[in-house]
This record gives C-alpha cells, sequence and structure tokens, in this order.
C-alpha cells in the first residue's frame, strides 16, 4: 500500500511535535526542579522530581563503564532507532504500527541527543500509589512506550 502525501506530512508533524516536546519539558525541568525538593500533585499520585539518568529504562546499565555504557546506550540505541525506522519505511508500515514507529524513533532520537550531549538522560516524572511508585521518566519514555505498543498492536490488526 501506498504512503500518501498526508500520511507523510502526519508522520512529520509527529515526529517534530514529539521531539519539540520533549526537549521542551526537559528544558524547564532542568530549569525548574534541578536541585529543589519534589512537588507532588493529586494526593501523590504524580510527582516533578529532576534527575539524571546515565543509565538506560529505570536506570540498567548506569554500573557500566562510561566506554561499555556509550557503546550500548548510543551506538546500540542509534542502530534500533535506524533498523525501526527502516523496516517501517521499507516495508510500508501502515495505521498504528506507522505512528508507533514515528512515535518510537522521536523519544529515542530525543533521548539520543541527551546521551551525546550530555552522558546522561534528563528524567522529571514519576507516578504512583503509596509505595508503589514508577521509575522516574521523560516525555520521550512516554513516546517509546506508547510506539512499542502501537507497533505490536498494529503488528497484529488486519485491515
Amino acid at each position: 500500500m501506498r504512503i500518501g502525501k498526508a500520511g507523510r506530512v502526519f508522520a512529520l508533524i509527529l515526529l517534530l511535535t514529539t521531539v519539540g516536546c520533549d526537549r521542551v519539558t526537559k528544558q524547564a525541568a532542568t530549569a525548574r526542579l534541578a536541585g529543589r525538593p519534589s512537588v507532588s500533585y493529586f494526593a501523590d499520585t504524580f510527582r516533578l522530581e529532576y534527575a539524571e539518568n546515565p543509565g538506560a529504562f529505570m536506570s540498567l546499565g548506569e554500573g557500566l563503564p562510561n566506554w561499555a555504557r556509550a557503546g550500548l546506550l548510543i551506538v546500540l540505541a542509534g542502530v534500533g532507532l535506524l533498523v525501526v525506522a527502516f523496516a517501517a519505511f521499507k516495508l510500508r508500515w501502515i495505521g498504528l504500527a506507522r505512528i508507533g514507529a514515528v512515535l518510537y524513533v522521536a523519544g529515542g532520537a530525543s533521548n539520543l541527543v541527551d546521551r551525546i550531549a550530555r552522558g546522561t538522560v534528563v528524567d522529571f516524572m514519576n507516578v504512583g500509589i503509596g509505595p508503589v511508585r514508577s521509575g522516574i521518566f521523560n516525555v520521550a519514555d512516554v513516546a517509546l512506550m506508547a510506539g512499542i505498543v502501537l507497533i505490536l498492536l498494529g503488528s497484529h490488526i488486519r485491515k
């Protein structure tokens, strides 16, 4: 199936909006939350707290030597993003799978920019109830996770 011009424009707008939102919120978190105590909302269900994550999801890999962490989180992540983008383009993903690929690439690319420029990723959101809490995450992480879900859904839903 051929992807029309409107589909390409939508994908580009989604990509730029996702990356832009992530960059702006990370900048705001750095300016307003760094060095300050966390701020909670909705009876502590949602927290804003600044963190710099040298590792991956849930700080995985943060204890690795710098060269290994850079290799895994910059090189392999970059290759992974290229593979997903190439697959979506070459296989002409449509619908949910295509939207998922755009979100995945946008979130991954924005976090990759942090890793290259800073060596860490700025995280600032945390959700939970009582002692059951998520890790600290950012908008790019939400885009990555939503992208994975949509790719999986889109690959299993037949039109």
